[in-house]
């Protein structure tokens, strides 16, 4: 089977199958944008007809103005209305970088010679997953047992899926493709819908063949062995037979209504100010590259040929009428931008989502390989949290990740610890084992107008130093906008989720569940996705650009728990109703 992209090539712009003059691989990048290869002056030249838009996009200039601006409006995302999330409400991708929840040369250590249980209680995308096995130790080579849960049924079958590809297909390249575009690209290779629809729709085909004469709604468990390698997954059985049209683009759907759907949502003329608005923090190069992928939504290099993505990604398609994202759904949301742009991409430097594609494909690569020698069990559920453990019952865990539920407005941090506390190793056994929470709405649950007017002026001082403003044209000037979007990155935020953690009583908590919080993090830093330089400092600007320009608020906090051997006695129902609710 052909793949669409030699694995350690940069490929030509102007390449296409059946090419005679073209020699296939970019040596050279355009010279006025640094986004295309080509492999000749010829092909280069011959190109020029379908590049010189994007060579000379608007957005590319350092002049560039969102449009509320050029019109002399107030844009649509101030105008009094309710902001109103658009688009289909699932995070079929990261919305936080993806991190190591291992880290074991700083914790347990390399030479850990236990077995390791990790837990994504609500796991999401698999990023997380892909990551820490990454990140192993070379010659690791004990037992490891990773349970996923997600309640949306859509990302399990997408995991359930991808799995299935890094254990079956053992060619990387072949196999990293796939992952790749199933995972991001809303249109895929016909390489990739062979390697789907061939053994791997096969295995779930048995599985539902088997299961025909059972009982709607009854849980049923398949374990996939391959060597040292397995694969359980546990559904009910309607569950099972739905997962067959994860496999299937919906009857009708073509490729240009598959892109229409997906258009209607995030090229939505209702929301171009939304859009444009996001673009103000990004460099030029950021915003052509993000225009790109918004209008096609393939991830690849800028100048990468497309014409071999012909086919709607059935696991986003399963209706012909829906794109199942919000618009501002992008990629770069579930990976440390920093690390991205340090990524080469040949010749083609201001390439971002090529940068991103190189990034992805090498840490696939990497995931792909270690797994081929790992004795390793991945276990699949789709329940919800609160009927886990009976399904881990008996298991203990090194590391328990779950995301963002310990958020108020899901089931809150009590509720977390008391649920998943339990299912910790204790210190006596593994000292280091970590129960990862995440809190993205903390601190704007928390904020009031009081701390919002109060920090303002220490708040503007420091932005100064970074986005210093000179006088602004209107109140709604791109600068202006600009900045107070970047106001959550500089805010004091440590204040503010200290109110948090006594509103919610935390240290409570933590004691009537055997559990307390670790005074220094050892999995991942507290606050992420804030500077950590002074302005002034060397590469101090770059940092907060960098931050700047990704989706993410600075608001971000990580709170990591260990167990403790000591629980306090819950006497009346004060404390219960604590751990209820």
């Amino acid at each position: 089977m052909e793949t669409t992209d030699p694995a350690n090539q940069f490929v030509c712009a102007e390449w296409s199958e059946g090419s005679n003059s073209c020699h296939k691989v970019g040596k050279f990048a355009c010279k006025d944008c640094l986004l295309v290869l080509y492999c000749s002056r010829e092909c280069q030249k011959s190109h020029w007809s379908q590049h010189k838009n994007d060579c000379r996009s608007p957005l590319i200039e350092e002049s560039w103005r969102p449009g509320w601006e050029i019109e002399g409006r107030t844009p649509t995302f101030v105008d009094g209305s309710p902001v109103q999330p658009f688009g289909s409400i699932k995070f079929l991708w990261g919305n936080v970088p993806a991190f190591d929840v291992l880290r074991l040369q700083s914790n347990e250590g390399e030479a850990h010679e236990g077995p390791i249980n990790l837990l994504f209680a609500a796991s999401g995308d698999l990023r997380n997953v892909v990551r820490t096995i990454a990140a192993l130790p070379q010659d690791y080579n004990k037992p490891i047992r990773i349970p996923i849960n997600d309640r949306d049924f859509d990302i399990v079958a997408r995991n359930t899926i991808m799995l299935l590809v890094a254990l079956t297909v053992q060619n990387s390249v072949q196999a990293v493709e796939c992952m790749l575009h199933l995972w991001y690209s809303a249109l895929i290779p016909r390489s990739c819908v062979e390697i789907i629809q061939g053994e791997i729709r096969s295995l779930i085909k048995a599985v539902c063949t088997k299961i025909a004469g059972k009982a709607n709604s009854t849980l049923l468990g398949k374990t996939w062995t391959f060597g040292t390698r397995s694969l359980r997954v546990v559904l009910p059985k309607e569950k099972w037979l739905s997962l067959l049209s994860y496999f299937e683009v919906p009857e009708g759907l073509s490729m240009q209504r598959a892109q229409e759907i997906r258009a209607s949502v995030v090229q939505a003329p209702e929301r171009r100010d939304f859009r444009e608005r996001r673009r103000i923090a990004q460099s030029p190069f950021h915003r052509v590259c993000a225009e790109r992928f918004c209008l096609d939504g393939l991830l690849l290099p800028f100048g990468h040929p497309r014409p071999q993505f012909d086919t709607p990604n059935p696991t986003f398609f399963q209706t012909s009428d829906v794109w199942p994202m919000k618009d501002g759904a992008d990629p770069f949301d579930g990976w440390s931008l920093a690390q991205v742009l340090e990524t080469p991409s040949g010749p083609a430097k201001n390439d971002l989502y090529g940068k991103l594609f190189y990034y992805l494909r090498d840490l696939f690569t990497l995931f792909h390989r270690r797994l081929s020698s790992l004795d390793i069990s991945f276990q699949l559920f789709q329940v919800d949290v609160r009927q886990l453990p009976r399904h881990v019952a008996g298991q203990r865990f090194a590391r328990i990740e779950v995301a963002n539920i310990s958020d108020a407005g899901y089931i809150g941090i009590a509720q977390t610890i008391a649920l998943l506390g339990p299912l910790l190793q204790p210190p006596e056994e593994n000292p280091h084992a970590t129960l990862i929470t995440l809190f993205l709405n903390a601190v704007d649950e928390t904020i009031t107008k009081r701390d919002e007017v109060q920090g303002l002026p220490e708040e503007m001082q420091r932005l100064s130093r970074y986005l210093p403003l000179k006088s602004p044209s209107s109140s709604y000037n791109a600068e202006v906008v600009g900045l107070l979007s970047a106001r959550s990155l500089v805010r004091d935020v440590d204040r503010i989720f200290e109110r948090y953690m006594r509103n919610h009583r935390f240290q409570e908590v933590g004691q009537l569940t055997g559990m307390m919080m670790k005074e220094q993090n050892t999995i991942i830093e507290k606050w992420p996705m804030r500077p950590k330089l002074q302005p002034g400092d060397a590469g101090a600007q770059q940092e907060f650009d960098t931050l700047h320009s990704s989706a993410h608020s600075g608001h971000e906090r990580y709170v990591e728990w260990k167990k403790t051997n000591t629980r306090l006695n819950i006497k009346g129902s004060g404390p219960r109703q604590l751990l209820l609710n």
